[in-house]
């Protein structure tokens, strides 16, 4: 065999390197060893065919030698260190699972008790010399080395093994930005790797140090303090006090849908039937507009007057404070958002998506009203679907064929039997929309004083269950109670049978003419 041949096997030795040992400069030097000894050897190789297996039990013997030199005093070094990897047998084996524990208990240090603690036990350094090497006074090397032992103490007396204890939760982010997905990533992909999930979860109701979320993540200091410093870049924790970090956005979980479930109708109830009547009657006005129903039945069409008329009085009169976004490190204006939740409790949203032909022919606009009890889900149209849908509205065709073909496999366009052109979502004129604002202003408004002090007693409740910190985030998501609780209203008829359930795969968007 060819020396030249071994470039083929550099990187399979590096991984099994890495496979057996802690660190990653344990990892380099056990590489190199194996491939000189590889190299050395290769001349008493007699048949090519044996070279693997034969390059392998090299690198098992340079492997127990690596590790009798290295012995027991860079084990217990190697601190960043995220799963025990068992030793070979040696001489004194039977110590070696304290000196593995006892390591895997300084990993989970946080780094300014551990850096100390190795150079006093296992580089020999004195306290004086630990100050001059870290430049920090003896005093603070002479009391953090005393609280690290006795950390370490309490460890080793309970015994108790740290394992992964892995939480998951879906991170997005709302707000403003120039986002494609792939081009030009959500901020949010920076911050959904599993441990930085963990770290979040466990930093949200309260602050943590480092120490703290390693033994609740279930993994060594090292690797939370190197998440930690990709959050604080990102945005995603703060520091809430020294050496303490906090998640900085909301994450929702069940405590907010079982609070809804508790309070909302019952604070509604009081003019339940009174509002029941309003939408009703602003439904039978608003079928007798001429606009573009998409074929929907009256009853389906109910469920898209009344998110539309709470809609309008929540732009107009509601004065929960929405406080701005502030400018992120990427220039653009968002938040992030977890969710935990398990569907079992239903909260109060309901999730509102807009999009618009701004950049192409900037007449129009898609609204799309998720979350509403028994209406199918659908995502936002692209600019291009709206130029097409807004072709055949007003001009019957279009010469877009690329478009319309993908909004034709999106469902947003039907090409019927006949062969016309089908918009799937209802499309309102301006004169149309101000015409259906008259008729929500005559029928829904005069009960709006009573309606917004009911929804600002439960936002006032609802607003105690989230951290203190979060208060941006806070208003900004109670604001939309507003219009979330048309949600509740919803659920009450449909429960009481005053209303009819929505169609099959029924969604509840429009297309709304601006200009």
């Amino acid at each position: 065999m060819k020396p030249e041949m071994i470039e083929d096997y550099v990187e399979r030795v590096y991984g099994y390197a890495v496979n057996r040992t802690y660190t990653s400069d344990e990892a380099d030097e056990l590489s190199q060893e194996i491939l000189l000894t590889v190299i050395r050897e290769l001349p008493k190789l007699r048949d090519d065919s044996k070279f693997e297996p034969w390059l392998w039990g090299i690198a098992n013997n340079v492997v127990k030698s690596f590790r009798r030199s290295m012995g027991k005093h860079q084990a217990m070094y190697s601190y960043d260190v995220l799963e025990n990897i068992p030793w070979e047998e040696s001489e004194e084996g039977e110590n070696e699972e304290l000196y593995d524990f006892l390591r895997t208990k300084i990993a989970m240090l946080s780094e300014i008790y551990r850096n100390i603690i190795i150079l006093y036990y296992y580089d020999g350094l004195s306290t004086k010399e630990i100050s001059e090497k870290l430049n920090v006074p003896e005093g603070t090397v002479t009391w953090r080395l005393s609280a690290g032992r006795k950390k370490l103490k309490k460890e080793m007396d309970d015994m108790n093994e740290t394992a992964l204890r892995p939480v998951r939760m879906n991170i997005g982010m709302y707000g403003n930005g120039d986002y494609d997905g792939k081009r030009k990533p959500f901020p949010s992909v920076y911050i959904d790797d599993a441990l930085s999930q963990n770290i979040l979860y466990y930093s949200y109701e309260k602050p943590c140090t480092i120490e703290e979320l390693a033994k609740l993540c279930g993994v060594p200091a090292y690797y939370v303090e190197d998440r930690i410093s990709r959050l604080l870049k990102y945005e995603a924790i703060v520091e809430a006090a020294k050496g303490k970090y906090q998640t900085d956005f909301i994450i929702w979980s069940d405590k907010y849908g079982i609070y809804c479930e508790e309070n909302a109708e019952k604070i509604l109830m009081p003019m339940m039937d009174e509002l029941l009547t309003a939408l009703k009657e602003i439904s039978k006005q608003a079928m007798e507009l001429n606009f573009y129903k998409a074929k929907k039945s009256e009853s389906d069409l109910f469920y898209l007057f009344g998110v539309l008329a709470f809609s309008y009085a929540s732009t107009k009169y509601c004065s929960l404070p929405y406080p701005w976004f502030k400018k992120r490190f990427d220039g653009n204006e968002w938040s992030y958002v977890g969710n935990m939740e398990t569907g079992k409790h239903k909260r109060i949203a309901i999730n509102v998506q807009q999009s618009s032909n701004l950049g192409s022919r900037g007449s129009c606009m898609h609204k799309v009203f998720n979350s509403i009890s028994g209406m199918a889900f659908r995502t936002m149209m692209y600019d291009t679907y709206i130029n097409v849908c807004q072709d055949i509205i007003f001009d019957g065709k279009t010469d877009d064929v690329d478009a319309l073909a993908n909004a034709i496999k999106d469902g947003y366009i039907v090409k019927q039997d006949d062969g016309s052109l089908f918009v799937t979502a209802p499309v309102f004129t301006i004169e149309q929309a101000e015409s259906f604002h008259r008729i929500v202003k005559t029928y829904l408004i005069p009960h709006v004083d009573e309606y917004a002090a009911l929804v600002y007693k439960f936002v006032e409740g609802y607003k105690n269950l989230f951290p203190k910190h979060l208060k941006d985030d806070v208003d900004r998501m109670c604001q939309n109670m507003f219009l979330g609780m048309y949600s509740v209203i919803v659920q009450y008829a449909q429960r009481t049978g005053q209303i009819k359930m929505p169609s099959k795969d029924c969604y509840c968007d429009v297309i709304v003419q601006f200009k």
